[in-house]
């Protein structure tokens, strides 16, 4: 579960809230948690129904699924004939790995904006040592999941306590944050204005692309695990999805939201949240957002490529030189975003997780009584024990 972490609490807590916020306002925040709410019971539908439809993987060893995979097995239970390849399923791969490539591009350009802004270092220099960085590890077998193992828990700890503080220390002002985040979600200014579509759309966005809650992605981790009973998978991912944007997303917006509007003022991406962190802790927060912002991007990175795996594989079977090249174009899209515009970054990843979402909600709605059959099971073993 490691790898869904890494993705799920990484960047997206970062860089998606920070877009969120730009974009959407306050507002933005109240529709981030809406989606995390209706995206738990989705990631314990999708991340059970990985474990019980998931296979040998004879390339990394252990175990691989996810959306592709489900599918492919509900389409052949339906039409009784054993398929090489399913439509959706195709087209589901497909989405993943061009979604997978676009957030590569976020990546590193949100990485190289923060470096610039705390180091003044050039974004085409952090960009080259970031690709190098991450070749290094990616291009090796199994190098990926042990590096996750000992990124993830210490990143996510120190980021917490320093958010918590902040928050803290700004106590007194919390019930008038909470109270902004609730009028410009609904507020008649945002309506009036036009805004509002705005508001809710950035916020599901950004909640998506940060919990990953019905997209897809994390089935893709969640069938590597090794449990003896699915819904165990299930359970794990829809409080992740719970914490990750009920808590550490709603971290990342008290920082900025706490701090004096005015002093944000035409400001986005994380020019935003970096001038809010220097409000909170002065050149220390400039550099350790940047810092932070590096270890979770480059968690992020490696987390997707270990998504991208099962993906390609099913697209084009069990060749390491297919596996190779799809991480190659990753390095090459991650190379290009550390020198793109800020806005344009963006549009290739929302596209593909638009798409994964559309093919893998439809799956769900379909097979989703699998998983909810398969919850009954595990209650009843449960009673009977107690009994």
């Amino acid at each position: 579960m490691i790898v869904s972490t890494a993705t799920r609490v990484g960047m997206g807590n970062l860089v998606g809230v920070v877009a969120a916020v730009s974009a959407g306002g306050a507002g933005a925040v109240f529709w981030m948690w809406v989606t995390a709410l209706i995206g738990s019971s989705t990631a314990f539908i999708e991340a059970t129904l990985a474990q019980m439809h998931k296979e040998r993987d004879p390339l990394y060893g252990g175990f691989r699924g996810g959306p592709a995979y489900y599918i492919h097995d509900y389409i052949e239970g339906r039409t009784g004939k054993k398929k090489n390849h399913v439509l959706v399923s195709v087209l589901f791969a497909v989405s993943g790995l061009i979604c997978w490539c676009g957030i590569s591009q976020v990546i590193s350009n949100s990485v190289a904006a923060s470096f610039e802004n705390a180091f003044s270092i050039p974004p085409l220099y952090t960009t080259i040592v970031l690709v190098i960085l991450a070749a290094v590890i990616v291009l090796r077998k199994n190098a990926t999941v042990k590096v996750l193992d000992l990124m993830v828990p210490f990143m996510a700890v120190c980021y917490f306590f320093i958010t918590i503080f902040i928050i803290v220390t700004n106590i007194g002002s919390l019930p008038g944050v909470f109270v902004r985040i609730i009028q410009e979600a609904f507020g008649a200014r945002q309506v009036v204005a036009g805004g509002f579509g705005a508001v809710l759309m950035n916020g599901v966005k950004r909640g998506l692309f940060s919990n990953e809650a019905g997209s897809g992605s994390a089935p893709c981790a969640a069938a590597a695990a090794e449990c003896d009973k699915p819904v165990k998978a299930g359970f794990t991912q829809a409080l992740g999805v719970f914490i990750d944007t009920i808590v550490i997303c709603s971290c990342t917006a008290m920082i900025m939201l706490l701090v004096p509007e005015k002093l944000l003022a035409g400001k986005e991406g994380m020019d935003l949240l970096q001038t809010a962190m220097k409000y909170h802790l002065g050149e220390f927060g400039v550099i350790f957002i940047a810092v932070t912002l590096f270890l979770f991007s480059f968690s992020t990175f490696l987390g997707i490529l270990f998504y991208a795996r099962s993906n390609v594989a099913y697209l084009l079977g069990d060749k390491w030189c297919w596996q190779t090249a799809y991480k190659v174009l990753a390095l090459v899209m991650l190379f290009i975003g550390g020198i793109a515009t800020y806005t344009f970054v963006w549009d290739l990843g929302d596209v593909g997780i638009g798409l994964m979402t559309i093919f893998n909600i439809g799956a769900l709605y379909l097979m989703s009584g699998q998983a909810l059959d398969e919850l009954k099971v595990y209650e009843a073993s449960k009673k009977n024990k107690k009994s």
